[in-house]
């Protein structure tokens, strides 16, 4: 299992969420990630997804 960095923030760049969950792959992590904002109503705000090598899988500004 990986870990990954999943934060969402205002637009005033204040940090909405900033959390960290585990997965076994890149795109096991995009769909927790989605989820994750989705069910916070997050998904059209600004947040990114970060795997551990530090490369971006979901950004939205």
């Amino acid at each position: 299992m990986r870990t990954y960095k999943l934060t969402a923030f205002e637009k005033k760049g204040e940090v909405i969420i900033d959390e960290t969950f585990t997965a076994q792959n890149d795109e096991d992590a995009k769909e927790k990630g989605t989820i994750m904002l989705e069910e916070k109503n997050l998904i059209e705000g600004t947040h990114r997804l970060a795997s551990p090598t530090g490369q971006l899988l979901l950004f939205h500004s």
